[in-house]
């Protein structure tokens, strides 16, 4: 199965600020709808109206100034340094209301205790690198179940991983502040694989910090404490499901919504943790996306060219056909059937012109 499109899953979502009625806008932008007008003062009939000027500059023309678009010298804010994210200082609440009466509200929400303690922070080099996060986090469970690893670093412990580079641990690992080396082999189609895995101390992330600043005793948010129970709250569902950027999808089960041309629509949801006041929430929202039917080659050839049965089909492909079928699985993974047990997978790379039967 391999997703239409990288990223935030959002089939069907239409972009913010879209899909509002005219109505709406007219009641907003006062062009003659219901809404907010400011009348304006009526001059004398025998005064003639003043000419349009721009107070900060010469008279209003069609031309822009020469100037326009650039900071002049001297500006307010001109050489003020840029204050990094995790240096922002929500306001304090002014007060907490006490007018009106309590509802119930619905909402996508839902809060996530946060133990006291300190969280440790390594840093993971995989060599080779440029896998997939998906063979990245099968090293990092792999290197952790392995018996003589287990012993001697992990002590019983299930350290995250956020599948690039960071792992978090609730316990300091025994390795102190050098980078130590481990290798780890992967069952491969024919062959074994062999990894190279670094582990580097990076920190300690403290969610004492993050406690005050929930509850209001700091205005600074602690970013890297967000961070990481970010990476908590995202590793069981990456290994469970199928992550497209921030959503988890999972094949249908009980539904069926093909989309043509080989693709159908998978359901999700994309989750993040955000800190709120007095404690932090795990927002839920509804994805979806499209998919890559799991269908033979033959079959999705059909359905991509628009052939009722393969078996009517006499004649080889003509080459317009060949192109939009070529564009269409080239650089999806297919699995072969014919050599029994074996399951090998294979990236195709093109469609040749020939049948299967003349190549050598």
């Amino acid at each position: 199965m391999f997703p239409m499109q990288q990223g935030h899953g959002g089939f069907g979502r239409p972009p913010t600020g879209q899909g509002m009625p005219p109505s709406f806008l007219g009641q907003h932008l006062g062009n003659g709808q219901p809404g907010i007008h400011f009348p304006f003062p009526q001059l004398p009939q025998d005064v003639p109206p003043p000419p349009v000027t721009n107070p900060l500059g010469p008279a209003l023309t069609d031309q822009p100034p020469p100037n326009f678009g650039q900071q002049p010298p001297g500006t307010p804010g001109e050489g003020l340094p840029v204050v990094p994210l995790s240096d922002f200082m929500s306001p304090p609440r002014p007060n907490i209301g006490s007018e009106g009466r309590t509802i119930p509200l619905r909402a996508n929400h839902f809060q996530v205790r946060v133990p006291k303690g300190i969280i440790h922070h390594y840093e993971v080099s995989i060599s080779p690198d440029k896998c997939p996060r998906r063979v990245n986090r099968e090293i990092i469970d792999t290197m952790v179940t392995v018996t003589s690893y287990q012993q001697k670093i992990f002590q019983g412990q299930k350290p995250v991983f956020d599948g690039r580079k960071n792992l978090y641990s609730r316990e300091a690992l025994p390795i102190g502040s050098e980078r130590v080396e481990l290798e780890v082999t992967l069952p491969g189609e024919g062959r074994d694989r062999v990894f190279k895995v670094g582990i580097r101390f990076v920190g300690q992330v403290s969610l004492f910090a993050l406690e005050e600043a929930l509850e209001g005793r700091t205005r600074q948010i602690p970013m890297d404490a967000i961070q990481a129970l970010d990476v908590v709250m995202r590793h069981l569902p990456s290994k469970t499901y199928t992550p497209v950027g921030r959503s988890f999808f999972s094949p249908p089960e009980g539904y069926n919504h093909p989309l043509g041309g080989g693709r159908e629509v998978w359901f999700g949801f994309h989750q993040s943790v955000r800190p709120s006041h007095w404690k932090m929430m795990l927002n839920i929202d509804v994805s979806a996306t499209a998919f890559y039917k799991e269908v033979p080659v033959i079959d999705f050839m059909c359905e991509v060219l628009d052939i009722q049965d393969a078996g009517d089909q006499k004649r080889p492909l003509a080459d317009s056909q060949r192109v939009k079928f070529t564009k269409e699985i080239k650089g999806l993974k297919v699995e072969i059937t014919h050599c029994g047990t074996m399951r090998r997978k294979y990236r195709v790379c093109n469609v040749t012109r020939r049948p299967a039967q003349t190549q050598s």
